[in-house]
C-alpha cells in the first residue's frame, strides 16, 4: 500500500535548506510503488499542529528547479520544542494527524532541537507501534551536528563570510591612518563560522589578522595585547569575532554592554560583542575603530553559495528518502569524507542514530585553534577548502536570481 511523505523545515533557515526539500520531493517521487504526495508542514511542527501544510505534488519541474536555488525556508520554520513527557496530548493529537493524511515516511530539515523532534517522533512512535519512518535531514550554518563531517548550509555561508571579510579587508585598507574593523559572526558556542574568516587571506599574516572562537577563553587585556602587536606591524586591521565569545567565568562578552534576551528554547540570543569590543578599543588606543555585524546575511545570501554545498544538500534529501524506502528510521543522514590527505575531496551519505546526534554540539577542535587562541590553523583551511567550491546555476530575472515563494 502506498504511503505519503510528510517534510517540514525548522530552525534558523540556510541558503540551500530548500535544496534538502528539493532532493526530499524529486527522490519521493522517483518511488511511485510506495509513495504517493509529498505533503509540507507551514512552519514546521507547530504549524501542523494547527492542520497547516501543503500538498508539495503540485510543484512543476520548473518550480523544483528554482526551489532548489532558493535560500531560506519556502515552506517556512518554526522553533518548537515537544514535551519531553510522553504522556502529552500533543503526541496522540500528532499522530492522528498523521493517519488522517496516510503518512509513512516523516523528514525534518534541520539542526540540534529539530533533531531532538525526530527522536521524540521515532521513539513516541515505537511506543505505540506505529510504522511511519521518521528521517533527519541535517542543516545548519553553524556546523555543530555531530556524527557529521559537516552540515548543509555551512559551505555557503563559509564561502560568503570569506567573501565579505575580504570585501570588508579591502575597503578598510584604502586609507593610511591606524584603524580597527570588527566582524562580528555567527556562532553561540562553535566558531566553524567565525573561523571560515580565514579564507579570506591572501597570504600568510594577511587580514584577517586575529580571530576569536567561543572555543577559547576571551580575555580583554589578552585582546589588547594582541591589537597593540598586530598594530606596531600594520595600519589596518582586522579582527573577527564569534557572538558567543565568553570570558573564563563563563559570561558572554556581549553581556559587558548589557544583559542578552533569551529565546524559545532557553538560548541566550547574542548580538553584540562586536560594539563592546568596538567601544574598548576605541577607549584604550584612540585609533579609527568600527565594527560590522554580518548578522542574517550569512544565512540567507543566494548570490554567494557553494555549488558543492547546493549539490550536498539536495543529495541528504534523496539519500533520506532512499534510507527511509529501505527501511530506516530514527536515523539522521550524515556525510562521511572518504577521500585521503592530497586526493580530490570525496564524501558519501551514512545514517547514524538520531538519539546519539540531538542535543550535543560539535566544537571547532583545540588543536586547529592557534596563536594562543587569536588564530586559525592549516587543519581548518584544508577542511574548508572544499566545501566553498564551485558556482550554481542560477535562474536569473531581470538582472536579480529568481526564487520561489509560497
Amino acid at each position: 500500500m502506498k504511503k505519503n511523505i510528510i517534510v517540514g523545515q525548522s530552525g534558523g533557515p540556510t541558503a540551500v535548506i530548500n535544496a534538502s526539500l528539493c532532493g526530499i520531493l524529486k527522490e519521493g517521487l522517483n518511488h511511485k510503488e510506495q509513495v504517493d504526495k509529498v505533503y509540507g508542514m507551514i512552519h514546521g511542527i507547530e504549524g501542523f499542529l494547527k492542520d497547516d501544510y501543503m500538498d508539495l505534488t503540485t510543484l512543476s519541474e520548473e518550480d523544483m528547479e528554482i526551489l532548489k536555488h532558493t535560500p531560506a525556508a519556502y515552506l517556512g520554520s518554526c522553533r518548537f520544542k515537544l514535551p519531553e513527557d510522553f504522556n502529552s496530548i500533543v503526541y496522540p493529537s500528532l499522530f492522528e494527524k498523521f493517519n488522517q493524511l496516510n503518512i509513512g515516511y516523516f523528514f525534518y530539515i534541520g539542526g540540534n532541537d529539530s533533531m531532538d523532534t525526530v527522536s521524540k517522533l521515532s521513539r513516541y512512535g515505537e511506543r505505540i507501534g506505529s510504522d511511519i519512518r521518521f528521517i533527519g535531514v541535517p542543516k545548519t550554518i553553524d556546523n555543530d551536528l555531530i556524527e557529521t563531517d559537516h552540515t548543509p548550509g555551512f559551505g555557503s555561508a563559509a564561502k560568503y563570510v570569506a567573501s565579505t571579510v575580504r570585501e570588508i579587508v579591502l575597503d578598510a585598507s584604502v586609507y593610511e591612518q591606524k584603524a580597527v574593523t570588527i566582524i562580528e559572526l555567527m556562532g553561540r558556542h562553535a566558531g566553524w563560522l567565525t573561523a571560515a574568516s580565514v579564507l579570506a587571506r591572501k597570504k600568510k599574516d594577511d587580514n584577517p589578522v586575529l580571530i576569536y572562537l567561543p572555543e577559547s577563553n576571551f580575555d580583554l587585556e589578552n585582546f589588547a595585547r594582541d591589537l597593540e602587536q598586530a598594530l606596531e606591524k600594520r595600519n589596518c586591521v582586522i579582527v573577527c569575532v564569534s557572538e558567543g565569545i565568553s570570558d573564563s567565568n563563563g559570561k558572554f562578552i556581549c553581556e559587558y554592554g548589557s544583559e542578552a534576551s533569551v529565546d524559545n528554547f532557553g538560548h541566550k540570543m547574542l548580538t553584540g560583542c562586536g560594539k563592546v569590543l568596538e567601544n574598548f578599543v576605541r577607549n584604550r588606543f584612540g585609533v579609527k575603530v568600527r565594527s560590522v555585524e554580518l548578522n542574517v546575511s550569512q544565512r540567507c545570501s543566494g548570490m554567494v553559495v557553494s555549488g558543492t554545498d547546493v549539490e550536498e544538500a539536495a543529495l541528504a534529501g534523496m539519500e533520506g528518502v532512499k534510507g527511509a524506502c529501505r527501511g530506516e528510521t530514527g536515523k539522521m543522514v550524515a556525510f562521511a569524507r572518504v577521500s585521503g590527505p592530497g586526493e580530490e575531496y570525496r564524501m558519501e551519505c551514512r545514517f547514524v542514530d538520531v538519539n546519539q546526534v540531538c542535543n550535543q554540539e560539535k566544537a571547532v577542535p583545540a588543536q586547529w585553534i592557534t596563536g594562543d587562541g587569536n588564530d586559525i590553523g592549516e587543519e581548518f583551511i584544508q577542511y574548508a577548502l572544499p566545501l566553498i567550491q564551485g558556482e550554481p546555476d542560477r535562474v536569473m530575472e531581470n538582472g536579480i536570481p529568481k526564487y520561489l515563494y509560497r
